[in-house]
């Protein structure tokens, strides 16, 4: 994969096929639109890239000052190109970026330094100063400059709108399973794993302590779940808590630890991609530790269930 973050590494090639968004959560939409770049580019021999933005422009423009990330840009580029993107340009965006026009952007940034011939959108897809550019403004331009525009239709669900900001309310109100079914994978929440307090060794259920890499990073509700990550190659299965372990402290920082099936290395350090598959019960406080360990065996038993 080749991942540009300076224009100035791009060489200029007008047989460029581009599209570009900001892509958070990379969902079934944004893997339609993959999928469509990647058939022209075939179909026309064509160098297929694809140009996002980081940080999103909620953050930079403060738009939204709860907003929340499904993906943080190195998630992004992970499942970008888990789907077969070979060339992605991120660009630095600020404001002072954002004020650039649309057909500025078009004219000067895309078509005169990286240079394409075909240029493909998503539906609902705008861009440039306050949004101001879309289909038509490319249509306009086309003919002006002499390359293609196409628009990827929109991908339906019968009962949900497939979208990045649905899926963060789905994330959010707890419903992991319909928004796993719009992102077309298993929610990923990926970070280094830190030292913790190490109690969990004491109690024969040792966990990595995972500190997500941005803070503005959707984290699912406190519960406990079905959970895999990659570790050095190999596919581990475990269970995951977040929450503020009530049985133990009165903490009110939340934290996200997955005890992993069949595996007993030291990790700290390590960073890793886990994968949320299914929620399994709300958290709780229970009286004593006997019950606590009756519940996760409980708990583990049934992760173990859901392996196969």
């Amino acid at each position: 994969m080749n991942v540009y973050k300076n224009i100035d590494e791009i060489k200029f090639n007008k047989s460029n096929i581009l599209t570009v968004g900001t892509f958070d959560g990379v969902h079934l939409g944004h893997q339609h639109v993959i999928n469509d770049l990647k058939k022209y580019s075939e179909q026309n021999n064509l160098t297929p890239l694809l140009i996002t933005i980081d940080p999103h422009p909620q953050i930079v423009l403060n738009k939204k000052p709860d907003f929340t990330l499904l993906t943080n840009i190195d998630e992004r580029l992970y499942l970008l190109n888990k789907f077969g993107i070979e060339n992605i340009f991120v660009i630095p965006f600020d404001k002072s970026f954002s004020e650039i026009s649309p057909v500025d952007f078009v004219k000067e940034y895309l078509f005169n330094k990286i240079g394409f011939s075909h240029i493909l959108i998503g539906y609902d897809h705008f861009f440039g100063k306050n949004r101001g550019g879309d289909k038509n403004l490319l249509d306009n331009l086309s003919l002006e400059l002499d390359f293609k525009v196409d628009m990827v239709s929109e991908l339906e669900n019968n009962e949900h709108k497939i979208s990045s900001t649905s899926i963060r309310k789905l994330i959010a109100s707890g419903d992991l399973e319909v928004a796993i079914q719009l992102l077309g994978y298993s929610y990923l929440v990926s970070g280094e794993v830190v030292v913790g307090d190490k109690r969990g060794r004491t109690i024969g259920l040792p966990t990595a302590n995972i500190e997500p890499d941005n803070s503005i990073k959707l984290i699912p509700l406190n519960g406990v779940y079905f959970v895999s990550s990659i570790i050095k190659g190999q596919k581990y299965y475990g269970m995951c808590n977040i929450g503020l372990r009530p049985t133990f402290t009165d903490g009110i920082k939340r934290t996200i630890e997955t005890n992993f099936f069949d595996f007993n290395d030291e990790i700290y350090g390590e960073n890793l991609n886990i994968e949320f598959h299914k929620f399994i019960r709300n958290e709780q406080k229970f009286n004593n530790l006997s019950a606590f360990l009756e519940q996760i065996s409980k708990d583990k038993e049934m992760c173990k269930s859901l392996i196969k």
